[in-house]
């Protein structure tokens, strides 16, 4: 029910495991020491950004191009410079799925399930020490679930405040990558259909106070305005500024650079085989800083695979027992998969999966704390299970010194794998 009273906030808790997500993808950040996949388009772009020469990248919105931007400020122009941005973005994440699944289920145990298993997460760890746009998008769309949660739960005098800023960072989101858009509409169907049950069930209303045509109307414009401001160092180019009158019609332009056909790429996969992990990519392999290196993207074994048991069996329950949060966490999953069955992208990614493999810890979380009175101790088992996986494929994770050129062999357990 909304109006349940909530206990004291774990502070201290979120703060450790916040601290011990920043240590594990701050160490050894800086190797390899070279521009790593996509990082020569972004690290390249950021830079003619800081000149504010013209315009550069142009398919992608400015944000996180910013934010590495801030980095190399305050940092310099290298490794620390382009990553440390990045790592603070996947403590974020961590942080943020250990906020939803405290507001969701008033449990530290499930939150640090969730959280830990994110930190454990290949796909996590490798995107927090890359400068990429994709770990920034995933942080402001995991802080955006947060904020609105927390509106649909708060009091009738915060839930305005939590709505608008629940609508400010999936602007924020956008403005990192269009990706997140759809996450827009998913926001205004949830709280559509949340607020049917509520009055089909004859229950208090979650957000309180609030209806639903104001919401709506705060939630598009805030988002759209937010993701406008986002470009506001175009208005400062030396060559080719931005203005007011073009800003829109740039949008179309942007458009058309999206949705391109481009030639086939020989780790482009389809969206509906990413949740098999059917086909990794090497961000890098090759000798780099005096040894043979690696860093290869791929989920946790333990966590992608288990993790859709724990969305079939949150569906389940979502539907067999009306049991709504379990409900809740398995269709954010789905809609973030859905995302790429709707977007026109002329190729595919295992990348693109990546907000994806975050919200499969909300639901192995949300599943094993539903069975913790008949399966106590299996998150406990699970985590252990997660963790030795982790420390397998650390040393092609981590970009860590191999043996030699055909090191990578001991990890490839499938023939798709490469």
């Amino acid at each position: 029910m909304p109006a349940r009273p909530a206990p004291p906030r774990p502070i201290l808790t979120a703060t450790a495991i916040g601290a011990a997500a920043q240590f594990l993808f701050t160490l050894n950040i800086a190797r390899p020491s070279i521009l790593v996949f996509d990082e020569v388009h972004y690290v390249r772009a950021t830079r003619i950004l800081l000149t504010r020469d013209a315009p550069t990248n142009i398919e992608h919105p400015l944000l996180g191009k910013s934010l590495i931007a801030l980095g190399m400020r305050l940092f310099g122009d290298n490794q620390y410079g382009w990553r440390i941005p990045s790592a603070i973005a996947a403590t974020a994440v961590v942080l943020g799925v250990f906020g939803i699944l405290w507001v969701l289920f008033h449990r530290v145990r499930p939150a640090v399930i969730g959280a830990v298993l994110v930190m454990l997460n290949f796909t996590v760890f490798i995107q927090a020490r890359i400068a990429m746009l994709d770990g920034f998008m995933a942080a402001f769309l995991v802080l955006a679930i947060l904020a609105l949660l927390r509106s649909a739960y708060a009091p009738p005098d915060r839930v305005w405040r939590h709505w608008i800023i629940g609508s400010i960072l999936l602007g924020l989101a956008v403005g990192v990558k269009w990706a997140a858009a759809p996450y827009v509409a998913w926001a205004g169907c949830a709280f559509l259909l949340i607020r049917w049950r509520d009055a089909r069930a004859g229950r208090p209303l979650h957000w309180a106070g609030m209806t639903a045509l104001p919401a709506l109307a705060t939630l598009g414009a805030v988002s759209i305005l937010t993701y406008l401001l986002t470009f506001a160092p175009a208005f400062f180019y030396a060559q080719d500024p931005m203005t007011i009158g073009k800003l829109l019609p740039f949008q179309w332009v942007m458009y058309q650079q999206q949705t391109q056909i481009l030639p086939p790429h020989p780790y482009q996969s389809s969206w509906w085989t990413w949740p098999l992990m059917i086909r990794p990519i090497w961000y890098l392999y090759e000798r780099a800083d005096g040894a043979q290196r690696g860093i290869l993207l791929l989920g946790n074994p333990a966590i992608l695979w288990g993790g859709l048991i724990a969305v079939g069996y949150c569906l389940w329950a979502g539907w067999r027992r009306k049991a709504a949060r379990l409900g809740g966490v398995a269709a954010i999953w789905v809609a973030s998969l859905l995302v790429w069955a709707i977007i026109p992208k002329s190729l595919g990614f295992f990348y693109y999966y990546y907000p994806s493999t975050i919200f499969l810890c909300l639901a192995l979380a949300a599943a094993f704390d539903d069975l913790r009175e008949s399966r106590s101790h299996w998150d406990e088992a699970f985590l252990a299970l997660s963790a030795g996986l982790f420390l397998l494929f650390y040393p092609i994770i981590s970009a860590a010194a191999l043996p030699n050129a055909q090191a990578f062999q001991h990890w490839m357990w499938f023939p798709t794998w490469p």
